[in-house]
């Protein structure tokens, strides 16, 4: 049975240097946990085990294997006057490697505008970004069975096609 990947949204960092700002990096860090959730081809991992990396130190690397997240999304808010700037930056956390990152800008008197828009950003971003990424590491993994991995490819070339009939015969490769 296929897994799908995992992902974990670990807390933004709040860089205004203001502890009054910390409840807007954690807003942002739910938002994008919420917008994730809502994918069907991701397994996000629950916030209270990934927010309890909070103002730690941390690796990655250490982060996936202990949350078993083959993903992480980390990021930071940054407010000056009445400007917000977010960035999140998307790391596979087998090797550490970035695989993904943006920066976003707003104006705080359109904060929930601006939070809507960077987490519906970073769920158009992800989804393509970990399939690719998914994709990537079957190819680079030997398959214990030839059938089941050539069942795979099919699956995967139908679903591209990405029409009614394409994604019924991506679902029959896959049973």
């Amino acid at each position: 049975e296929a897994r799908l990947p995992s992902l974990a949204v670990l807390p933004f960092v709040n860089l205004s240097g203001d502890p009054e700002q910390d409840y807007f990096a954690d807003g942002m860090a739910m938002e994008i946990i919420t917008a994730l959730t809502r994918s069907s081809g991701l397994f996000v991992i629950a916030r209270n085990s990934s927010f309890a990396y909070r103002d730690q130190e941390i690796d990655i690397r250490q982060v996936g294997r202990d949350l078993g997240a083959g993903y992480v999304l980390e990021g930071s808010v940054r407010r000056a006057g009445d400007r917000l700037r977010i960035t999140g930056q998307l790391v596979d956390a087998t090797p550490g490697a970035h695989l993904w990152a943006d920066r976003f800008e707003g104006d705080r008197t359109q904060v929930f505008d601006l939070q809507d828009r960077v987490a519906a950003s970073v769920v158009a971003a992800i989804e393509p970004t970990l399939q690719a990424a998914e994709v990537e590491r079957h190819q680079r993994s030997r398959p214990d069975r030839l059938d089941a991995y050539d069942h795979l490819l099919r699956a995967y070339a139908f679903e591209h096609e990405f029409t009614a009939e394409s994604l019924v015969a991506a679902l029959d490769c896959t049973r």
